[in-house]
């Protein structure tokens, strides 16, 4: 199959040399172009036809976020509003808060910049090691050498695998996500009323300054409130709870009922917060009245907690493949069959809302939480 065409969009030279040249060691990728800034960027499009663009956030005349949103609206009379786009961003508040702007007008994923490195190839390495796996993600490539698609190859859901015992009604909701999260829970956290009977823990995978921005975000736009998880606040109806970036977040009992908890144990899946912890140990606080969600992004987190979830009489839900930027976590569920039912975006809080309530069928068990009926 032919090379994944990229065009670099930068204004900085050695950013756009640096990125060039990484993505030019890898056979399966092809820099067919770059742009100093938006406007040429948007200028250059049906010349150079990408399969993805990298844009950069701060630059002159037209910045990364204006030229997302032109690209998206077919500015210059271009015809790929729907080319992916993954944006350079820098670990900083402004950074965070423009990153988070740009994938609200339409970006599709973002890494960040190499910060204080003190030489090229570990700039290079840094970017080698974020930039290609998403790039590939996004184009539905294998990281592995070997026949490609362009597309991924729509798949035919598994059916759940049948259960041994009683489903259990949920007494928490925990949901995971990473590529394309923030927008698909950005739709589904403010579907959500402000009623909801359980509390909610959330991992969507960012690093830290992101995750409180992020969180303040999700809390305007939601009837429900939306904190950044810190240790040891009381589980209670009506909250939500992200993992801050760089800690795990999981459940732990006490005396008082389910808490938070932070940990810095070691990344699973590569990721620290990771959507597997959470899953496990909200089963064992919640002795399994727990609903999972899983939407979309790259890689198979939450697969095993998933499994866990299902195994002590919780439900999992999933993103489809037709609606998730990349159908690699919620596809690992639903492949494995955990995912009781398969569903696009804009169905998941109707579907959060039946399970809840205790009508989405099933023979339902009372709840234990923290080990108590």
């Amino acid at each position: 199959m032919d090379p994944i065409r990229v065009m670099v969009v930068d204004d900085s030279v050695v950013v756009r040399k640096i990125v060039t040249d990484v993505l030019s060691e890898d056979p399966s990728i092809d820099v067919v172009g770059t742009a100093v800034n938006g406007k040429v960027a948007l200028a250059k499009l049906d010349q150079l036809k990408p399969d993805l663009v990298t844009m950069d956030i701060e630059m002159p005349e037209l910045n990364g976020i204006e030229a997302v949103r032109g690209i998206r609206a077919g500015g210059g009379g271009s015809r790929h509003t729907r080319v992916p786009i993954i944006m350079f961003s820098t670990l900083t508040e402004r950074g965070a808060s423009a990153t988070l702007d740009a994938l609200s007008a339409g970006a599709n994923d973002y890494v960040t910049k190499p910060a204080n490195v003190g030489s090229v190839a570990q700039s290079m390495e840094s970017v080698r090691e974020q930039l290609i796996p998403k790039i590939k993600a996004l184009l539905g490539r294998p990281m592995t050498p070997g026949p490609r698609a362009v597309a991924p190859a729509p798949v035919a859901p598994r059916r759940p695998a049948p259960r041994t015992g009683p489903v259990r009604k949920p007494a928490v909701l925990v949901i995971g996500s990473s590529t394309g999260g923030p927008e698909a829970l950005a739709r589904v956290l403010p579907a959500l009323p402000a009623t909801l009977p359980v509390p909610v823990l959330l991992v969507q995978h960012m690093p830290p300054v992101f995750t409180r921005q992020f969180a303040q975000r999700l809390d305007r736009l939601s009837a429900l409130r939306v904190v950044e998880a810190v240790d040891g606040t009381p589980l209670l109806p009506g909250t939500v709870h992200l993992a801050p970036g760089d800690r795990h977040l999981v459940v732990r009992t006490s005396g008082r009922g389910p808490q938070t908890a932070l940990t810095q144990d070691p990344p699973e899946n590569f990721c620290r917060p990771a959507v597997d912890p959470l899953f496990r140990s909200a089963v064992a606080a919640y002795d399994g009245a727990v609903l999972g969600v899983v939407l979309t992004g790259m890689g198979a987190d939450g697969r095993v907690g998933a499994g866990a979830i299902r195994e002590a009489g919780g439900t999992v839900l999933a993103q489809d493949q037709a609606t998730s930027v990349v159908w690699g976590m919620p596809g690992a569920v639903t492949q494995a069959g955990y995912a009781d039912d398969v569903l696009p975006l804009d169905r998941i809080a109707e579907a959060i809302g039946r399970h809840l309530s205790g009508v989405a069928g099933g023979s339902l068990a009372p709840a234990r939480v923290g080990g108590r009926r």
